[in-house]
C-alpha cells in the first residue's frame, strides 16, 4: 500500500488549500455578509485539532437529515483534509440524538410536489459522491455513531474505515416502508453482511442495536456513549495518519459487548432458511412454515412487516441487494442513482411520494400502494427500475480511475 504521506504530498501539489467556515465571510453585490452561507456552513460544523478535523452534522431538529448544501460541504471539506498534508485523519459525528437520520425525503417529497426533479437529481448526485469518496478516502476516516443512524446515515459511516457505534445507537434501512429502496450504498454494505442478514434488514426495516451492529461487522467497534468524549479526547491528542495507530488506540477504549439472547443476530439461521430464496413470494411461504414449526412469534412478526411495505419496493430491494454481492462499491452507486431517479419518477409507481406522505408528512399510516400487492407487481415494473436512463439523462459519474487503486 501506498504511503498516505506520498500520496497526499503529490495531491497537495494539485490542489490549494482552502478554509470552510463562516470565518470565511461571502459578500453580495452590495458588499453585504450572505447570512445564507454561514446558514449552510453552520448545518457541517468543524472541529479542529492539531492533526485532525471531525466534522459535526448539525441539524439536530431534523435529527442531521441530510440535504444538497450538507453533501456538498461534506465533499469539500473532506477533499480539502485529503489534500493538507498537516491533517492525518478525519472524524464525523452528529448534533444531538442521531448521528444521522438519513436524506430529508419530507424536502424532496415538497420538491417532488413542486414538480422540481432538477434539485432531487442533485441531491442524489450530491450524497452519492460523497459517499464514494468516504468508501475511497486516503486517509483513515472514524465515524461516531452515537444515535438515530438510518438510511444516508449508514451511507456516509458504514464505507469509513472505523465505525464506532454506542449503546444509544439505532440503525436501520427503512426505505421499503416509504415505497423506496435501500440505497446511499446500502446494497453494497448490506450484500456483504453474514449469510442473508442484508436481504431481512433491507426488507423489513428492522433495527439493529449498537451491539448488533458491532456482532455482524456494520460496526468496527463498540463503546458506551458515556466513554465518548473521552475517545474524542485521546483521538484528539494523536499526531498520525497511520491506520494502526488509530486501531490501536481504539482497542485500548472500547468495550467488548455481544448481543443479548433474544438479539436477531443469534436467528441468522432462522433468517438464512427464509431470507436465502429467489423471490419475496417464496420467502413470505418461508417464513410461515417456520411460523408453524419452530418461532411462530418473531416470524409473525416479520411477516406483519412484510406485508406493511410497498410491494413493488420488496421485489426492487430484494434484486438490488442480491446484485450487490457481485458489485463494486461503485458500481452499486451508479446502479442505485439510476433506480433513485426511477423510483421518484413516478413512471413506474407513486410509493415514493405516498410512501412519505402517509409516513412522515399526513402520518396516517395507511399508504394506498401501488400495485397493491405482490402478484400485481410485474417483471417488466422492476426491470424498468433497473433500466438505464434515456439518452438525454446522464449517469453517475463517479472518479473511478482517479480512485480506483483506493476502493
Amino acid at each position: 500500500m501506498q504511503s498516505f504521506k506520498a500520496v497526499l504530498k503529490r495531491r497537495s501539489l494539485q490542489a490549494a488549500r482552502s478554509s470552510f467556515d463562516c470565518r470565511t465571510l461571502r459578500f453580495n453585490s452590495n458588499g453585504a455578509v450572505s447570512a445564507a452561507s454561514c446558514d449552510i456552513d453552520n448545518e457541517v460544523l468543524v472541529e479542529g485539532k492539531s492533526h485532525s478535523r471531525t466534522a459535526i452534522l448539525n441539524r439536530p431538529s431534523n435529527l442531521n437529515a441530510l440535504n444538497v448544501s450538507m453533501g456538498a460541504r461534506l465533499q469539500k471539506l473532506y477533499k480539502s483534509w485529503e489534500d493538507d498534508p498537516e491533517i492525518g485523519f478525519v472524524m464525523m459525528k452528529g448534533s444531538g440524538r442521531a448521528f444521522c437520520a438519513g436524506g430529508d425525503i419530507v424536502s424532496l417529497y415538497r420538491l417532488l410536489n413542486e414538480g422540481n426533479i432538477e434539485e432531487c437529481k442533485e441531491f442524489f448526485k450530491t450524497l452519492y459522491s460523497f459517499i464514494y469518496l468516504v468508501g475511497t478516502y486516503l486517509k483513515p476516516n472514524v465515524a461516531l455513531l452515537n444515535g438515530i443512524t438510518m438510511g444516508g446515515g449508514g451511507g456516509v459511516s458504514i464505507p469509513a474505515m472505523f465505525r464506532v457505534a454506542t449503546d444509544k445507537t439505532v440503525f436501520a434501512t427503512p426505505e421499503t416502508l416509504i415505497g423506496f429502496h435501500p440505497d446511499a450504498a446500502a446494497s453494497f454494505y448490506l450484500s456483504h453482511l453474514p449469510g442473508y442478514l442484508g436481504e431481512y434488514l433491507a426488507l423489513t426495516g428492522e433495527t439493529l442495536s449498537g451491539t448488533e451492529m458491532f456482532s455482524c461487522g456494520l460496526a468496527t467497534h463498540y463503546s458506551l456513549s458515556t466513554r465518548l468524549p473521552q475517545i474524542e479526547e485521546h483521538l484528539g491528542k494523536l499526531v498520525t495518519d497511520d491506520l494502526s495507530v488509530i486501531e490501536t488506540s481504539l482497542e485500548k477504549l472500547v468495550d467488548l459487548v455481544s448481543p443479548d439472547n433474544m438479539s436477531v443476530i443469534h436467528r441468522i439461521e432462522t433468517i438464512d432458511r427464509c431470507f436465502s430464496h429467489e423471490t419475496v413470494e417464496e420467502i413470505i411461504d418461508a417464513l410461515e412454515n417456520e411460523a408453524t414449526m419452530r418461532d411462530h412469534t418473531w416470524c409473525a412478526s416479520t411477516l406483519k412487516r412484510l406485508k406493511e411495505v410497498s410491494p413493488l419496493s420488496l421485489k426492487v430491494s430484494l434484486r438490488s441487494i442480491r446484485e450487490g454481492r457481485y458489485q463494486t462499491l461503485e458500481q452499486c452507486l451508479v446502479r442505485e442513482y439510476r433506480m433513485s431517479l426511477q423510483g421518484i419518477s413516478g413512471k413506474i409507481s407513486n410509493d415514493f411520494h405516498e410512501g412519505v406522505r402517509a409516513r412522515i408528512v399526513d402520518r396516517d399510516f395507511s399508504p394506498k400502494w401501488d400495485p397493491p400487492s405482490l402478484d400485481r407487481v410485474s417483471i417488466d415494473m422492476v426491470d424498468q427500475y433497473f433500466s438505464c436512463l434515456s439518452e438525454f439523462e446522464p449517469e453517475l459519474e463517479l472518479p473511478i480511475k482517479e480512485r480506483e487503486a483506493f476502493a
